[in-house]
């Protein structure tokens, strides 16, 4: 295939264009992948349409994209993978699976734009699973590789992923800051085929000698635009030098600027391109207010949401405010408890731990819990700080309304900033519903179900390692 005169487009579903060549490669049918002038690393890519607005035009695929799979049962995967998914209850592909996974399990690389809760990882999880299936890993030399941002998020895909990997009798380790280092470094001595991790601390365990990447033959990118937003890129490319050349690659990211273009552009070959929702947020099942308050009463307005039946996540931009609105909610009668990066991992993880199982009713968090935190049945976000663009916007939304679910965005915003958070929603292509509001009001009830808080003082019990507070965590 001459690359140089592939088709391109903004970005979009992958289209037909070229023929696939399946009986090649390994025993999934890898087609032929024309890595050895790598020609994707040149960034010459001819002329592009219009793109959405901080987004830039990707490649469409020529290689034509194998249809969707309306089963499970449609993609030949080993029996004791597909046993576990029956007694998991998982039925039917969500529309990502359903889109990528059978060109994943044909070695291609995959490119999914999707919103958190979407079902990305078993999107990627499964094929890397499989793909890696039936191999051994030697002490230090993982199989395939899954980079997340945050520690939340590798713990989450590790949770998910776990018993599928041991039904295919597959090793898994986490690697991630916070935790002891030495118990990971052991963890990657006695062999692993599947390493979870966050970009610096397996940077600093390749350093010690204790890891290698060049045995990797399927590296996996989720949540690559938060990678890049966080300072992470220098690392990431570093990474993805190591790993083995010509191997699969598959990136997911809610949204796609112009950091991750360039991921795109140097590590991704004739890629399958998938986007599960039209605008990466702006989804039905998802309701966006933007409640109109005053300074004096915003803290009021905030104390009555929180008091509310049920659960609901408060982002604020600090450290700082995090905690004390954590102790006002507390004084007030409301189970609160707040998650930022001051806090010790271990803290972190009882902290979501007692979220997830009730005990704590509000979680008051800054941009850290912004991904990677999926819970069950939250159908209320709410912004007491508006964030600091559409890209945050669209994350902290990203806990409600998953996987079909419904749900609700609640941005909290004062006369000083009602033209800020205006421009905001307009980047994000989302039209929100708008009203003025005060505590105690009907129309606040109606739209959060906010009520007066009992007002009688609550203890949450603190989670081990209290006393360490601040010293794992330098962002927020």
């Amino acid at each position: 295939m001459n690359h140089a005169t592939r088709a391109h487009d903004r970005y979009s579903p992958a289209r037909t264009g070229g023929s696939a060549n399946p009986g090649r490669g390994d025993r999934f049918g890898s087609p032929a992948r024309g890595r050895s002038d790598t020609p994707n690393r040149s960034g010459r890519y001819g002329r592009r349409s219009a793109a959405p607005q901080g987004e830039f035009a990707l490649p469409v695929t020529v290689t034509p994209a194998l249809p969707a799979a309306a089963t499970f049962a449609e993609l030949n995967m080993p029996p004791a993978l597909m046993k576990m998914l029956a007694g998991l209850g998982v039925k039917e592909p969500f529309p990502i699976q359903a889109a990528t996974l059978p060109n994943s399990l044909a070695g291609r690389d995959v490119l999914g734009r999707g919103r958190t809760g979407s079902g990305k990882t078993l999107a990627f999880g499964l094929a890397l699973l499989v793909r890696t299936s039936g191999q051994r890993a030697q002490s230090r030399q993982p199989l395939a590789l899954i980079l997340v941002p945050t520690r939340e998020l590798a713990q989450q895909v590790t949770d998910a992923l776990t018993p599928y990997a041991r039904s295919l009798k597959l090793r898994l380790a986490t690697v991630v800051g916070g935790m002891s280092m030495g118990k990971q470094a052991n963890a990657l001595r006695g062999g692993a085929e599947v390493v979870v991790a966050t970009p610096g601390r397996l940077r600093d365990l390749i350093e010690r000698g204790d890891c290698r990447l060049d045995q990797v033959g399927i590296t996996v990118l989720d949540e690559a635009d938060q990678m890049a937003d966080m300072g992470f890129m220098p690392q990431i490319t570093h990474l993805l030098d190591q790993v083995r050349p010509g191997g699969q690659r598959m990136l997911f990211s809610a949204t796609l600027d112009r950091n991750v273009d360039l991921l795109v552009r140097r590590y991704l070959t004739d890629p399958v391109v998938h986007s599960v929702d039209p605008s990466a947020g702006a989804v039905t099942t998802m309701e966006h207010h933007l409640l109109h308050v005053e300074g004096s009463d915003k803290q009021a307005t905030t104390v009555e949401i929180a008091a509310r039946d049920g659960r609901v996540i408060m982002f604020l931009d600090t450290k700082h405010a995090v905690d004390r609105l954590t102790e006002k909610l507390l004084k007030s009668g409301v189970r609160a408890a707040a998650l930022h990066g001051g806090k010790s991992q271990p803290q972190r993880t009882r902290t979501l731990a007692q979220f997830k199982d009730g005990h704590v009713t509000v979680l008051v968090a800054t941009n850290v819990a912004a991904r990677g935190i999926h819970v069950d049945n939250l159908d209320l976000v709410v912004n007491v700080d508006p964030p600091g663009d559409h890209k945050d916007y669209l994350h902290r939304g990203g806990r409600t309304a998953r996987a079909g679910e419904s749900g609700s965005v609640v941005t909290l915003v004062l006369p000083n900033q009602r033209r800020d958070v205006n421009r905001l929603m307009a980047d994000a292509g989302i039209v929100p519903q708008t009203s003025q509001v005060r505590s105690g009001e009907t129309e606040l009830r109606r739209i959060t179900g906010a009520q007066a808080p009992s007002g009688i003082p609550v203890t949450i019990t603190a989670p081990a390692g209290d006393r360490r507070a601040g010293r794992n965590g330098r962002r927020a």
